[in-house]
């Protein structure tokens, strides 16, 4: 974690939908607190198209045509994880941290959950964060040695079948390593390992250890563990030639290449990251037990979440 250092001319962007009341809500709330602290008040061109019935009476600058992202400080994202990776698409490769609020269900990548709104606010205008870079992967597509696709994700690209299973070969440093059928490959990143890759069956990646994970959707074969790499190592899904049907790339759940037979899937750590800010000085497991709402009570006995071992 590195220390957030401000500017003196303020601007913070909010990231929004429309799509549920108390988001509509929250987003008010936030654009006359900053109002109202001196600091402007930043949205995407498309958000504010979004909510011009809502926010009327608001002075909102765009991303972009009045603010540069280089200016933002901070931004608050209020929604799910998919709000949170939208925010990301915008400010990946900048200086600018992402404050989640969650607004949605699981909402693992946020930081705050709803009803700690005002408590939020006043902790990112006191700049009272710590900072977390998170890296993301470049992921390429290619058919044939052309390549049909070059994109990029935060939690994990995922190789899936179309209409029938997928044959696939997986690959580590340019080298196979074993080839089954399944129902599709996901390539993830520590950040994403509490997502996609955990409902597939694979492990738990502290946000700080460097390692890229890949694990096997319904695979029809007898080694289909999950295989956890050095986060140098470049991770390779290659749909074979004989398949009957197409795959498709999907990268954060939100980019979507189509993959023919034959097409090759390679991803490696980027050098652009995404910097979420954390307000919690709590260690990532008593996050890990509060999402997730992991038992650690039972009928031998009870520990509170956060409570020390010893």
């Amino acid at each position: 974690m590195v220390p957030h250092a401000g500017s003196a001319d303020r601007s913070i962007l909010i990231i929004s939908h429309t799509h549920r009341p108390e988001a509509i809500a929250a987003t008010l709330e936030t654009a006359v607190a900053l109002e109202h602290a001196g600091v402007t008040p930043v949205m995407h061109g498309d958000d504010l198209a979004e909510f011009a019935p809502h926010l009327a009476a608001r002075r909102i600058s765009e991303l972009g045509a009045d603010v540069p992202a280089a200016a933002l400080e901070a931004a608050i994202v209020l929604g799910g994880d998919g709000t949170i990776l939208r925010a990301a698409e915008l400010l990946r490769g900048t200086e600018c941290p992402i404050v989640g609020v969650n607004l949605g269900h699981v909402g693992f990548l946020a930081e705050m959950e709803s009803y700690d709104l005002d408590a939020t606010i006043e902790r990112v205008l006191a700049r009272d964060y710590t900072v977390e870079e998170r890296f993301t992967i470049d992921v390429e597509a290619s058919l044939d040695g052309e390549i049909i696709a070059s994109t990029w994700a935060l939690n994990e690209a995922s190789v899936e079948k179309r209409r029938r299973m997928l044959e696939v070969e997986i690959g580590i440093d340019g080298r196979a390593v074993s080839n089954f059928a399944c129902d599709g490959m996901v390539i993830a990143t520590p950040t994403g390992s509490t997502a996609y890759a955990f409902s597939a069956g694979g492990p738990v990646i502290w946000p700080g250890v460097q390692a890229m994970l890949m694990v096997p959707i319904a695979a029809h074969a007898l080694f289909n563990r999950p295989l956890v790499t050095d986060a140098r190592s470049e991770l390779s899904v290659r749909i074979l030639p004989e398949n009957i049907g197409p795959g498709v790339l999907w990268c954060d759940g939100r980019r979507r290449t189509e993959l023919p037979a034959g097409a090759l899937v390679r991803a490696r750590r980027s050098q652009k990251f995404v910097r979420l800010a954390r307000l919690s000085e709590g260690p990532f497991s008593d996050r890990l037990v509060r999402k997730f709402h992991l038992p650690v009570s039972g009928w031998r006995g009870s520990r509170p979440v956060g409570e020390e071992i010893s």
